[in-house]
């Protein structure tokens, strides 16, 4: 059993993806500064923030309502990367490797998503309610 969200493999990769677009970004003109830069940051800062959210949250259905939020700004993410590819501010060996961990954390969540609605939608047994098991956490 996990004991906290930092233990979540999605929640790790997502997390280095932020550090990484933080760093990529940096090299990107300052003119962007209040406009893709921010942009580019916020979404990737939202992914594992809302994936710490959620689960901090007391049911599957809050849970995965976080998830979905983390799940959208994914895509944010990446449709911004695109931008910044298109306009030049990233070179193509680079953004590719950005790509691929967005497709990583994108899959990690669609997976997460779909177990968690299947658990709600299927309780088990000992799984009547829809509350985690705190005591295990």
């Amino acid at each position: 059993m996990l004991k906290n969200y930092k233990e979540l493999k999605v929640w790790q990769k997502s997390y280095q993806l932020c550090l990484h677009i933080y760093k990529v970004t940096k090299r990107f003109p300052k003119d962007e500064m209040y406009g893709l830069i921010s942009q580019l940051r916020r979404s990737a800062v939202s992914i594992p923030s809302n994936i710490a959210e959620g689960y901090g949250r007391k049911t599957t259905v809050e849970y995965v309502r976080f998830l979905y939020i983390a799940y959208g700004s994914v895509c944010e993410l990446e449709t911004q990367t695109m931008i910044s590819g298109d306009l030049g501010y990233m070179e193509k060996e680079g953004l590719q490797k950005l790509r691929d961990e967005i497709g990583d954390v994108e899959r990690m969540l669609k997976a997460m998503i779909k177990s968690l609605e299947n658990k709600h939608l299927n309780p088990g047994p000992l799984e009547s309610s829809f509350l985690f098991d705190w005591e295990q956490r």
